[in-house]
């Protein structure tokens, strides 16, 4: 049996940047911590969680559009694990029925897989005004077709998050979803402060990549932007410079009421980890000046890592490290149900990254644990 302890220069543990702590890891999984023992091998840097990401469309040269199956799961989610998202939802947008189905059985075949956390689906029951880059011939109505698809997925025991529009569906649809399990999230949408209340009241409890793809919020009409804002929902935002302003940014994450309730998306595409480019509804989307873009020249999804919007969140919203490393690990994890992916206790060592000075990911604590013990022997 191994045992030992890891003593860092910082560590989160899903909620506080300590000092002066240490883990103890016996066979490479966390199973206490507490004042730093002599015998700790010391580790620059801090310790955190890996980061949690709810919203992620492909990586690694992999789109889950393209191919919903449980082998392009793996791929998305390796390529995202290098950079220090270590759990996340696959993302299939906007589809035909049958690509969704093939999605959800993907994603209770990917289940207890590495990394993968269970299924987001974004559309296709969004409004065609606030489509974005989803293709407008997939855009219908809510169907009973996607609750028995939803059905499918909770019985297996998978988390499901469902993006819609409320104009989309009925208040009856959302409580049917959220009796479910789902997380009903908010988002595409042109609905007005009143239909956006009345969805939260029918079980909506989330919002998809706030500013973007929904009403503004202007001084005698909230919106949908400000609806979400001045609610208790959770709500993810993109944190990449191009999506939303850093200024916006951290204005709505301390306008919130409620505290913990803004998460980091990244939206991010096949090219993380990838390409320069890839097919999306036969369209090629190609990366220009950090931006992903279509043949119109209009964004389509995102090429971004947790890490990066991390660090983009601290160094130019004026969001504190605790807020920002937050809203990458324990937020996200809590709001789908899933606390244990946002704290230290009984992870093992490949799931808790080590962080830079700059917020860079080292690497996670395994292969820096190994280099440090290299480092020492050599010494």
């Amino acid at each position: 049996m191994m045992d030992q302890w890891v003593s860092p220069d910082r560590l989160f543990d899903g909620r506080d940047v300590l000092t002066g702590k240490a883990l103890r890891l016996v066979d490479g999984r966390v199973v206490d911590m507490d004042e730093t023992p002599a015998e700790a091998i010391r580790v620059r840097g801090m310790i955190s969680p890996g980061y949690v990401d709810l919203q992620v469309n492909g990586g690694g040269g992999a789109q889950l559009n393209d191919r919903p199956t449980v082998a392009a799961m793996d791929t998305i989610s390796a390529a995202h694990r290098q950079f220090g998202t270590v759990a996340l939802l696959p993302t299939v947008i906007t589809d035909a029925p049958d690509v969704l189905e093939a999605a959800a059985e993907a994603a209770i075949g990917a289940k207890g897989r590495e990394g993968v956390a269970g299924l987001h689906i974004e559309g296709p029951h969004i409004s065609l005004a606030r489509r974005g880059t989803h293709a407008p011939g997939h855009v219908r109505p809510f169907e009973a077709r996607t609750l028995d698809t939803v059905a499918r997925l909770r019985k297996a025991g998978v988390a499901v998050m469902i993006t819609l529009a409320p104009e989309a569906a009925t208040m009856d649809d959302i409580s049917a979803l959220a009796g479910l399990g789902a997380i009903v999230s908010l988002g595409h949408t042109d609905a007005d402060a009143g239909l956006m209340r009345q969805a939260i009241e029918a079980g909506a409890t989330c919002a998809t990549h706030l500013f973007n793809a929904m009403s503004p919020m202007v001084g005698r009409a909230p919106g949908a932007v400000g609806t979400i804002i001045n609610s208790d929902c959770y709500s993810g935002i993109i944190c990449d410079g191009h999506h939303v302003a850093d200024e916006m940014v951290g204005m709505a994450i301390r306008a919130r009421p409620v505290p913990d309730r803004m998460f980091l998306v990244s939206d991010a595409m096949a090219t993380v980890g990838g390409p320069d480019h890839f097919e999306l509804y036969g369209k090629t989307i190609t990366l220009q000046n950090g931006r992903l873009v279509n043949a119109e020249g209009s964004l389509a999804g995102a090429h971004v890592t947790q890490a990066e919007g991390v660090k983009r969140l601290v160094d130019h919203t004026g969001t504190s490290l605790t807020t920002a490393l937050r809203m990458a690990t324990s937020i996200p994890a809590t709001c789908i149900r899933r606390p244990e992916l946002g704290k230290l206790a009984g992870r093992p060592i490949t799931d808790l990254i080590v962080l830079n000075d700059d917020l860079t990911v080292r690497g996670d604590l395994a292969s820096v644990v190994d280099f440090t013990l290299d480092e020492m022997t050599a010494g």
